[in-house]
Order: C-alpha cells, then structure tokens, then sequence
C-alpha cells in the first residue's frame, strides 16, 4: 500500500541510525499511555507522541509512542505507533528506514543519500505504525501517512520470523518502508509535480516497471495493474517487489516454486532476478540499495538455540537472515549464532552464548582486544569473514571449542 497524501504543516524527515531492535513476540507496553513509559523503553529512542503531533495522532486513537530518524538537516521523519505494536516492532521499522537512507559509496544514486532524506523531511513524509491486519477496520489508516501494520511487522528471532507464516504475517516492512522512501524521497514521476531528489533513478525504475509489465515479468492481476495506474503507483508496487525478492522474503514462501509477491513477480531470489528480470538486477547492482542489511539486528528475547547467518535451505527464514551481519542476542536465553561470509558484529545476551564456524580452529586467527572484544578472523577466504565479538563466551569450529 503506497503513502497517502503529504500531510500540511507537519515537521518531518530525518536520516542517520539510532539502535535497531526487534521482535514480533515481546511483550507489548499496552497499559503504558505515552507519557508512563518504561526506561527500558526510552532506552530505545521511542517516547511519547509529541505535542505537535498528539492531536492529531491521538490516544483516542490508540497512538501512544513515537520514535524518528533524523535527517542532515535537522528535521525528523516521523514514526508514530498504536498501543498494541512492540517497542520491538517499532525499532525495527526505524531501523529498516535508516537501512534505506544508509549511504552507499561508489554507487550511482545513493553515494549520498542526503538530498533524499532532507526531500523526505521537506516533504512531511510520516510512517503510521498500526494495530492488527490492513482489513479495513482500523479508522487511523485514514490519517496521512505511511501505513505498516503491526501483523505485517516480523522481527528477527520471534517466532513470526523463524515460521515465515506468509497467510497471517507476511513481513510486509520493507516494502511498506520502501513506499515511504520512493514516494517522498526518490519521487514519483507522471504526477502534475515531482517533489523528489532522484529523477534520474526514478526514470531507470519506470524503465525496467514498463518493460517487466510488457513482458509478462511483473503484474499480475489484471484489475489491480488498472488499479495502480490510476494511482500512479506502477513504479512502487514493482521496486517493492523487486526489492522483497532481493532480500530475501519470498524465498521459503511455498505457493510458487517460481514467482513472488504471491505470484505477481516472476523472480523469488537474488539469483533469478539476474537471470528473469535484468533490468531490475541493474537497478540493485550499486544503484542505491545495499546488497546487505546495514542495521543491527535485535535477536528476539524469546529466542533459543542456533540462529543462523547463513542460508540453510532447510531454515526458510535464512533466505533472508543471510543478509544480516551485525546481530545483538536479547534477553536470557541461550542462544547461538551461526556466521556467514561477511565481516559481523555480534553481541551476546545474559546467557552463555556460542558463535559457530565452518572450519577447523587452525584456520582462523582469535585476537582478544582491549576493549573485551574478540576478533576471529578466517584465514579461507569467501568464507566466514572477520567476526568481531562482544559478550561471548564460546567459540565452536568443526574439530574443537574454544571458550573466551
């Protein structure tokens, strides 16, 4: 679902990342009204609806905590959550936001991507963080805004995310996000007036939009394509898609052997957007979007057991998990971690916490520092990458343990 119009007069828009959290399953602050939250909470960066915002988005309708991200010039993009999200969820949609507006040197677009965020805070761009399904039944999806409801929102290592139940909570973040980031911020052609920073990228979007339409690539329905052109949210809808297959989301969903986005987009990995939609290949290759998921992600506090960095066709969230290199374990439980090929930052929880690599412990140099991290490095290249450790207790190779 795209943005709805800019809302008047709101201050908005902000860029650089604050802490990125996450968890579909923790507990939700519901008797907390906004102006009683818990430290752990504010701990977080989310507080109380603003004033200059609390009357329009109110406790009567069920608003209750606020969080933003701040842009180069000072304005903050808003995010404004209903009482029945997780301070988790919220995190995570902030964290997902600051991925998005991540820098990415050497690429064509997004070396820079202040102008992007500063249109975005110039133009009111607002994220509404809702309660329950996009079913209708929620009277604030008719404020302006963002919609992203919390039924949508998966957070890694909660059992939304480890199940990947796409029939009841499809993670619908990034491409909701997404949404916000194209309409606001890239910009939108076609409309009576562009208010984006990118023009360029956007015609290289409706490039590669009208050649998948033509082609039969992307579409789907015929009705709903009708839909979208009235809207003018062709362009959206077919980067969304694009960019769900990219990073993964579609890939342990078991409706299609080969197409995504509940059969609409002919490609449900990184590989077969190469392969079936080149244009949209270029569109990811050092465009603006990274090839990994730049935030830290919070592990769920319910989560135990081994959490995997790396794909394990038997794990359907590892399609996506694989894109993650910096995690941090919450709570108590003991939980492991399995690394990938990039160079990770892990940090553990209260609990004995193990990190596990491919290879023998011959094949990696371990370097305590002074700051109480540990650094592990693989020797074999394209492997496991350089590992750097916080709060860990035990190193696990194939032949042997090591315990820090």
């Amino acid at each position: 679902m795209v943005a709805k119009a800019i809302i008047a007069g709101v201050v908005c828009v902000s860029f650089l990342a604050l802490v990125a959290c996450n968890s579909d399953s923790s507990k939700t602050p519901a008797n907390q009204s906004g102006t009683d939250l818990s430290a752990e909470t504010v701990a977080l960066g989310i507080e109380a609806i603003p004033a200059q915002l609390s009357s329009t988005y109110s406790m009567a309708l069920k608003f209750n905590r606020y969080t933003k991200v701040t842009a180069p010039n000072n304005k903050p993009i808003h995010i404004v959550a209903q009482d029945k999200l997780s301070d988790n969820q919220i995190v995570r949609a902030r964290a997902i936001l600051t991925h998005y507006l991540t820098d990415l040197p050497g690429s064509k677009y997004g070396s820079d991507k202040s102008a992007v965020a500063n249109k975005m805070a110039t133009n009111g761009a607002i994220l509404l963080l809702l309660n329950g399904s996009d079913d209708g039944s929620n009277s604030a999806a008719n404020l302006n805004g963002q919609p992203l409801y919390q039924n949508e929102i998966q957070v890694e290592g909660g059992t939304w995310y480890i199940n990947q139940d796409f029939e009841q909570h499809r993670d619908a973040s990034f491409e909701e996000i997404l949404h916000m980031v194209h309409d606001y911020g890239i910009g939108i052609d076609q409309n009576s007036e562009f208010i984006g920073a990118l023009p360029e990228f956007q015609a290289e979007i409706r490039s590669a939009q009208i050649t998948a339409l033509n082609d039969k690539l992307w579409g789907g329905d015929t009705n709903w394509i009708t839909e979208l052109t009235a809207e003018n949210s062709l362009t959206q809808e077919y980067l969304a898609s694009v960019i769900d297959a990219y990073y993964g989301l579609w890939g342990a969903w078991t409706g299609s052997e080969t197409h995504s986005m509940w059969g609409g987009y002919v490609a449900k990995t990184r590989a077969e957007i190469k392969g079936e939609d080149p244009l949209a290949a270029t569109l990811m290759d050092k465009q603006f979007f990274h090839s990994y998921l730049t935030y830290n992600a919070r592990i769920d506090a319910s989560f135990k057991g081994d959490f995997s960095l790396r794909f394990e066709p038997k794990l359907g969230y590892t399609h996506h998990s694989q894109y993650l290199k910096d995690i941090t374990l919450t709570g108590n439980e003991a939980s492991n971690v399995v690394v990938n090929q990039f160079d990770n930052n892990i940090s553990g929880n209260s609990a004995k916490n193990q990190v596990k690599f491919s290879g023998n412990s011959s094949q990696y140099s371990i370097e305590k520092q002074e700051d109480g991290t540990t650094v592990v490095a693989d020797l074999v290249s394209n492997r496991d990458g350089v590992n750097t450790l916080k709060e860990i207790e035990q190193l696990v190779f194939e032949d042997s343990s090591i315990s820090l």
